[in-house]
């Protein structure tokens, strides 16, 4: 068939038309990748979130209701909602209640999650609800069903259990071995978006707490190692204490394909300027910007600015620690879509030339 005829065909069927894009983490960072990507509309959208969180409002709902820790899958949800709202609805899922017996430190937006979850009897149930209500197009996913907290082993032989203390630690140690507590299964759905995406974005997030607390749960490495997809891995801004303090670029990178078991595609590095003030707040507390020692050896490396230009204000009622630089939505998902694109075009050439061998 003539070459113009196949282009043709490629354009009117929709070959490769749509592109299946899974992020995983949690968090901000992972809600502001989704932000930057949404208003793509040739993305098909999938998160897989930790569940793994302890701290917080989370305690309760978990302790108290029995339920999954529900902030990350809160997150996604504002990070996906149509803005036709204006913003209430982001405004109404992230109202954090300032005082109150009960209800200080609670979001909104994790109540209404429970109580959903309550009426339609799972969390799966409460996700899909939630999508309709607010016009998601994309899947949200969490990494697994079941009850597990997760455990660090140090380098000075100390071991600590739990999300939120392994996440706050009050001085600095290297963690040797990061597990889970009690036997766990990825959720199929979450493995399935994993083998059906054409790219997997990992980060930003706390490297171990948010992007390696997904990635250990049995069946999430074994199905990134089949995978055919291209991994994108973004890395955090600034060092963390507990975590990454004394890292580099390249002994993270190490660190997540150890942990996954096969080599990723491509980084998205930030060259950007941190805003001062901000900078001088973490290098008063000891963290760091990352030296960035990364060789190529076969992956495809883009530096580039991807600050968020503002300083992050810390919410009334929040008492947990946050950070106060991230990264920016808009400028995340430009680029992410430059290498989507890009991709897209090369992996649509092989199909032509295969077609004509």
């Amino acid at each position: 068939m003539p070459l113009l005829y196949h282009i043709a065909l490629h354009k009117s069927y929709g070959i490769m038309t749509y592109m299946n894009i899974t992020v995983i983490g949690g968090g901000t960072g992972t809600s502001n990748v989704l932000m930057g990507l949404k208003g793509y509309r040739d993305l098909n959208l999938s998160v897989i979130v930790g569940t793994m969180d302890d701290g917080g409002s989370n305690a309760v709902i978990r302790d108290e209701l029995g339920l999954l820790p529900l902030s990350d899958i809160r997150k996604s949800v504002i990070a996906l909602a149509e803005d036709s709202d204006k913003g209430l609805i982001r405004e109404l899922f992230t109202y954090r209640f300032p005082e109150g017996k009960g209800l200080k430190g609670h979001t909104l937006g994790n109540l209404l999650m429970a109580a959903m979850t309550d009426i339609t009897g799972s969390e799966i149930g409460a996700i899909e609800t939630f999508k309709y209500l607010f016009e998601i197009r994309g899947q949200i996913i969490p990494v697994t069903l079941d009850d597990a907290s997760l455990i660090a082993q140090y380098d000075d032989g100390s071991i600590v259990k739990g999300e939120h203390l392994i996440d706050e630690p009050k001085i600095h140690k290297n963690i040797l071995k990061f597990t889970l507590s009690s036997k766990t299964h990825a959720y199929q759905g979450a493995v399935k978006s994993i083998e059906n995406a054409d790219f997997i974005v990992i980060g930003p997030g706390d490297l171990y707490t948010t992007t390696l607390a997904s990635i250990i749960v049995p069946g999430i490495a074994q199905a990134l190692q089949r995978s055919k997809a291209h991994i994108i891995f973004i890395p955090n801004l600034m060092s963390k204490i507990g975590q990454t303090r004394g890292l580099t670029q390249k002994t993270m990178l190490d660190l997540i394909e150890r942990y996954i078991g096969r080599k990723v595609d491509c980084l998205l590095v930030n060259n950007g300027e941190i805003p001062e003030k901000a900078l001088k707040r973490y290098l008063e507390k000891g963290e760091h910007i990352f030296e960035d020692d990364l060789v190529k050896e076969g992956r495809m490396i883009i530096r580039t600015d991807l600050i968020a230009n503002s300083l992050i204000k810390k919410e009334k009622g929040d008492e947990l620690v946050r950070s106060l630089v991230r990264h920016d939505p808009e400028k995340l998902g430009r680029e992410l879509y430059k290498i989507f694109k890009s991709k897209k075009i090369d992996r649509f050439w092989s199909w032509l030339i295969n077609i004509y061998r």
